[in-house]
């Protein structure tokens, strides 16, 4: 029988947290490069202030195999801060022990209790885990398409931009 459970991330967990998100980007055919992300990264940014996420882990029989990694978005329409998911996220070897679904369990936990009205996360289209998603009762927004601007794009609108007063 293998133990799990579901914890809030510590500093020293930030290597952990590098290796899973390099692990996610394998399971999603990326290429390592693409994983700029480093240990004082992950503790500038998850553990001092202001704290731009926060993260979850999943472990079995001690061992890290999954995170949740989160931070507050805002609904306008709501008036009240939402919870977004970036990536959730077990090891292959740790899947079918209940890991993704307490992860989930766990952030609509901390929903809940801070008065959050809603939950989002993207799913690519070819990942088999949008059943789990559909069983936990999310819904696929078909009407809302994701558009993204990057480096190059964000420097060249920038500098079209007048003073902020």
């Amino acid at each position: 029988m293998t133990a799990t459970r579901i914890r809030w991330a510590r500093a020293e967990d930030a290597g952990e947290i590098v290796r899973l998100i390099r692990a996610l980007a394998a399971y999603e055919n990326e290429p390592p490069d693409s994983v700029k992300i480093g240990e004082a990264d992950v503790l500038r940014d998850g553990f001092t202030e202001p704290r731009r996420f926060e993260c979850l882990i999943a472990e079995a029989d001690g061992a890290a195999v999954g995170f949740a990694l989160f931070f507050h978005n805002y609904s306008t329409w709501e008036g009240r801060a939402g919870l977004y998911v970036e990536d959730l996220f077990v090891e292959e070897k740790a899947r079918g022990l209940g890991l993704g679904r307490a992860l989930m369990a766990a952030i609509a936990r901390v929903a809940r209790d801070r008065r959050c009205p809603r939950i989002d996360l993207w799913v690519l289209h070819w990942n088999p885990t949008r059943e789990f998603y559909h069983r936990i009762a999310m819904n696929h927004m078909e009407e809302w398409l994701p558009y993204r601007m990057t480096g190059p794009a964000i420097a060249e609108l920038a500098e079209t931009a007048g003073e902020i007063g």
